[in-house]
């Protein structure tokens, strides 16, 4: 085996970037990383009879935090007990990040290397961070890359090379710059899926909180909260909810007005919309779905475990909620997809970008709820 600690600078460049990958292991002996050039449709990419499933991680915007939180996260030995984790992204970024991290990561290259035969981190190089990167100021190139990544993951999960998708986060003003007109991960990844019916969701022990609005104002999201939107996302996520519990899950419903307008006092939308599409569900479609409850406390009920699943409002009412009781350990899942899809209950982090100072934490629960969700 030849060592070269610079042997990234010898890597061959294709004329497509999809056709370059890399590939790295980590050695029993010393944290050591084994890398290889391949074409995606060699033999050590193709599917196996591997015990762990093989969980793709996109790098997210290159500008913010998520190389960095995805390096310390692989640095715990325990994900690699439970999955074959897979960086999709920029190996020279990755590599000058892990420098700034003082990771010890020796980079080498070898010629025979069989990937199932050990420890596996792959790195699926897309080389296509085009030119500096200022980090924690949005870009173009770094929008256009970030939705790359997410394109390849779905691509490599379509030929069967990876089982499940954990999302570093992305900057929504930086791939709109980009060239792609989508508001986040949600609606993107339901577009490359041909996915019709998906809801954002975020789970924290056994809070499982479903968004009827996702990126939208406030304005908007309380127009939003209508009879027939409600009765759908409640069929969905007691579908969905069920189907990941494996028995008939029960459901809450939070308000939308403080104390849930308390009988018609601070609002209308309780007793005019929420109150009927509860009704509908659970006389018309025999699902256990109770509320309307006043949003300060239900969230709360959900994660002492009284309801396998509380349907949201609008966006911050649920991440408030979300992020207080579990910051760091919850886990941003998107339902409805015919992927496993996982991803940081955090955004870029553009203000502490290179600083050394993000959590993991998230990126770890991510990724371990993927390969437990692919496996099951």
């Amino acid at each position: 085996m030849k060592e070269d600690i610079c042997i990234a600078k010898k890597f061959t460049t294709y004329h497509s970037p999809l056709n370059q990958v890399r590939l790295c292991v980590k050695l029993p002996q010393r944290n050591k990383i084994i890398f290889v050039n391949a074409l995606p449709n060699e033999k050590n990419l193709e599917p196996s009879n591997q015990v762990l499933p093989r969980v793709a991680i996109t790098m997210g915007d290159a500008a913010g935090i998520g190389a960095e939180v995805i390096l310390k996260a692989l640095a715990d030995e325990n994900l690699k007990q439970i999955c074959s984790p897979v960086i999709i992204g920029d190996t020279s970024f990755l590599n000058r990040t892990a420098e700034s991290l003082k990771l010890d990561f020796d980079f080498v290259e070898t010629e025979n290397l069989f990937l199932d035969k050990l420890s596996q981190i792959v790195v699926y190089n897309l080389n296509n961070l085009t030119e500096e990167i200022i980090l924690g100021e949005d870009s173009a190139v770094a929008g256009k890359a970030a939705a790359e990544y997410i394109e390849t993951a779905v691509r490599l999960w379509r030929e069967g090379k990876i089982d499940a998708i954990t999302t570093a986060p992305i900057s929504k003003k930086a791939i709109q710059m980009g060239g792609y007109n989508f508001p986040g991960h949600t609606e993107f990844l339901a577009h490359l899926t041909d996915t019709k019916e998906f809801a954002m969701s975020f789970f924290a022990e056994n809070l499982r909180v479903v968004l009827l609005s996702t990126h939208v104002s406030l304005r908007q999201a309380i127009d939003l909260v209508k009879k027939e939107k409600l009765v759908e996302l409640i069929k969905f996520s007691h579908q969905e909810i069920s189907k990941l519990l494996r028995r008939d899950a029960k459901i809450a419903v939070a308000g939308l007005n403080p104390h849930a307008s308390e009988g018609g006092m601070f609002g209308t939308e309780e007793k005019d919309e929420i109150m009927p599409a509860i009704t509908e569900c659970r006389e018309k479609f025999g699902i256990d779905v109770s509320g309307a409850f006043s949003p300060d406390t239900i969230f709360l009920r959900g994660f002492k475990g009284e309801f396998d699943g509380v349907v949201s409002c609008y966006h911050d009412q649920a991440t408030i909620a979300v992020k207080c009781l579990s910051f760091g350990a919850s886990v941003n899942v998107t339902l409805g997809l015919p992927l496993v899809r996982t991803s940081v209950d955090h955004g870029t982090a553009f203000d502490i970008a290179g600083k050394n100072l993000a959590d993991p934490s998230s990126m770890k629960a991510a990724i371990k709820l993927a390969a437990k969700l692919a496996s099951d």
